[in-house]
């Protein structure tokens, strides 16, 4: 070997060494290891294991939800195809969608612990889109119902689901609006929401801060970023106790389509009443029509209860049946100048 190339070999030899240990002291401090003396200084360790995760408190919340509520999301198989549902009771309830179970009497749920069991379909109502399954299961992680008629716009809405198969994969947004009937669909009364969601969702809950359920996922509109719907958990929570206890759904309705008058408005247009329900449509040949009611109307109470909100409405008429008949407070438009409050009755109907 020559003296020259010898030399060259062994600065060579050296300098790979100083970069092994260099690069091995880089390491150890990035993984907050105490090291020894390197070329004559001593390194100080990192404590990156004793540093605390800092988090937003919104960020926290939606955390604590996702562990509290993903336990009770289930998935729902029939016949090739998939969606979601949630646990309502300990002993085996599960409600989801119509268009889920389609005409199935029996289908395959996936619990959260990996169990796989038969689910009986106990019925289902398509014009609502809600649906009701039992399986043979007890002590099952139930998740708690909120009072969807005191929902406000604005306020956290997190949808839990199985979207393509991805199982509780958990997106977060704010209730909208409520009280929706979105073009090309036959639904009405929808939480519109802006979390995401996608084909797989269907069935599963749109839960609140508190991760209580507010809604059942149920439609998008495709071609959309951000336009979610969830059916109102109190009508579901009916439709569930009904089958239940008679084995079967009676939903009571008044054939018109609502919104709540805002008090901008009432003073816009002078009227006397600043809190109430608009009629915005009145259904041919339903309870409201052959009452009288018009589009424009507002009503303030029905029988000694006051109507504020689209919520009061819905709400009064599930603790009636169909054949019940009730007596409307309407504020009717000004009519040269002045306007008019009439008390009208109406027979309410059963939805078709």
């Amino acid at each position: 070997m020559r003296r020259g190339s010898g030399m060259q070999t062994v600065a060579a030899i050296a300098l790979l060494v100083a970069g092994i240990g260099v690069g091995a002291a880089i390491s150890a401090r990035r993984r907050g290891v105490e090291l020894p003396y390197v070329d004559g200084a001593r390194l100080t360790a990192l404590p990156v294991a004793a540093q605390a995760t800092v988090r937003d408190p919104s960020e926290s919340a939606v955390i604590q939800v996702a562990r509290q509520a993903t336990p009770s999301v289930v998935s729902v198989s029939v016949r090739g195809s998939s969606g979601s549902g949630v646990i309502v009771r300990q002993d085996g309830i599960v409600v989801t969608n119509a268009h889920v179970v389609r005409n199935a009497t029996e289908v395959d749920v996936g619990l959260a612990d990996g169990r796989r069991v038969r689910g009986r379909v106990l019925g289902s109502d398509p014009s609502v889109d809600v649906a009701v399954v039992r399986v043979e299961a007890a002590s099952l992680p139930a998740a708690p119902l909120a009072d969807s008629d005191e929902l406000e716009v604005g306020q956290t809405a997190i949808a839990i689901g199985n979207p393509i198969g991805l199982e509780r994969t958990v997106t977060t947004g704010i209730v909208s609006a409520v009280n929706r009937s979105p073009r090309g669909f036959e639904l009405g009364g929808l939480i519109q929401t802006d979390a995401a969601i996608n084909p797989g969702n269907s069935g599963g809950p749109l839960v609140d801060s508190q991760g209580r359920v507010i809604g059942i996922n149920t439609v998008i509109v495709q071609g959309t970023t951000g336009l979610g719907f969830a059916v109102p958990i109190n009508l579901a929570r009916d439709i569930a106790e009904q089958l239940l206890t008679t084995g079967r759904i009676r939903r009571t309705v008044l054939g018109i389509v609502p919104d709540d008058l805002i008090p901008e408005l009432a003073q816009q247009y002078g009227l006397p009443v600043r809190e109430g329900i608009i009629v915005r449509q009145v259904e041919p040949g339903s309870p409201a029509d052959r009452a009288g009611l018009e589009v424009a109307d507002i009503i303030t109470r029905i029988d000694n209860q006051a109507v504020t909100t689209s919520g009061d409405l819905r709400r009064i008429l599930r603790s009636h049946r169909p054949g019940d008949s009730v007596r409307l407070t309407v504020v009717r438009a000004p009519v040269r100048g002045r306007a008019s409050t009439l008390t009208l009755t109406a027979q309410l109907g059963e939805a078709g």
